[in-house]
């Protein structure tokens, strides 16, 4: 069975096959393959995986997002039943820190539908021990959810949705692939060009050698949350590394281990990710009928939620713990750290003000 083989080989075997694959077929093979994907496998979070995540370095992260939340559902009149959907939750962690703010809100915890979306088995596990009391449930899909007033939060979920590579040379745009060069995984273009015409008008000044991506995954998701959001009302919050408007520039990266690898190497081994174009989710968001937040980056957007203040309250309760928690806020907060390189997005009904973002 070719399912047996590793997932190398089966790459390998597909691009023999057919000829060189778009980056973002290899990305969804390496990520979300059935047996052999990244996210299919065990928990690729914390010091002893690959990477770790806003709410793995310290509660106050999810704690806001709590204040987002309960703030969302207050400005909405406060449904009687409504569905907070997590995509991609990882270990429960953002939620769990997320809901015990949100719960002191007077009828929150019986209106809440928790929703997740997680391919990850293990993770899965996880969340069921750790969420057990909101009574979860997991979509197989992001928009299987009621037709309820609905509130998405996406913490690094964007970044890990394939993305597709064009690159402009003088005759045109020409899409990278990945091929075979004397049996070894390789960068190459397709002959093809396509037509300046086709692309997006942030990028109709760039010169040869630039790099324009597109997750057209990503704003397949905003489309089908934004139609979701926009019949029964709510908000989407996504967090992630990535620019507030379209732009050129290639950031497709590889992780291992916490340091950066050769993205060719080793598929289905390590995490593949790109930075976010946010610019262009607002775009599909805006055409559902939504209205977007300008977009602030995770240090703004942290402290209009009070993250200072509640790092100091922190740190009153437990002096023992005060450099670690004034570790987690560099971390979270420091403009050479998470602090800018991190945005925030939100994209909600008409007539809600999203908290945390400014002026």
């Amino acid at each position: 069975m070719t399912d047996a083989l590793p997932l190398a080989a089966l790459i390998d075997a597909q691009i023999r096959a057919t000829g060189p694959m778009s980056i973002a077929t290899y990305m969804g093979l390496c990520l979300t393959h059935p047996r052999h994907g990244y996210y299919t496998g065990s928990d690729p979070l914390g010091s002893a995986g690959d990477f770790i995540t806003a709410p793995e370095i310290s509660q106050m992260f999810g704690e806001l997002i709590g204040f987002f939340i309960v703030n969302a559902w207050q400005q909405l009149g406060e449904p009687k039943s409504f569905t907070l959907l997590e995509l991609g939750p990882g270990r429960g962690t953002l939620i769990d820190d997320a809901l015990r703010v949100a719960a002191r809100a007077d009828g929150f915890l019986n209106a809440l539908h928790l929703n997740l979306f997680e391919s990850n088995v293990a993770l899965r596990a996880l969340q069921q021990q750790r969420l057990a009391r909101y009574n979860p449930y997991w979509a197989d899909s992001v928009d299987a959810v009621a037709d309820d007033p609905l509130i998405v939060i996406a913490n690094e979920f964007f970044d890990a949705m394939p993305v597709r590579q064009f690159v402009r040379a003088p005759d045109g745009w020409h899409e990278r692939q990945i091929g075979l060069i004397d049996g070894r995984r390789a960068f190459g273009l397709s002959p093809t060009p396509i037509s300046p015409d086709a692309m997006p008008p942030e990028v109709k000044s760039a010169v040869p050698g630039d790099v324009y991506e597109v997750s057209l995954a990503s704003l397949d998701v905003m489309q089908r949350l934004g139609a979701k959001i926009a019949t029964n009302t709510g908000a989407l919050l996504a967090i992630d590394y990535g620019y507030a408007e379209t732009q050129t520039g290639e950031t497709l990266q590889a992780l291992r281990k916490h340091s950066f690898a050769d993205p060719l190497d080793t598929p289905g081994e390590i995490d593949l990710s790109a930075h976010v174009d946010f610019g262009a989710l607002g775009t599909v968001a805006r055409a559902c009928g939504l209205e977007t937040a300008p977009v602030s980056t995770q240090r703004d957007f942290l402290s209009r939620l009070g993250i200072v203040e509640r790092a100091t309250a922190l740190a009153r309760a437990n002096p023992d713990q005060l450099d670690t928690i004034g570790a987690s806020l560099k971390r979270l907060t420091a403009p050479d750290e998470m602090g800018t390189l991190f945005k925030a997005f939100a994209a909600c009904s008409p007539g809600l003000k999203p908290l945390g973002f400014g002026p």
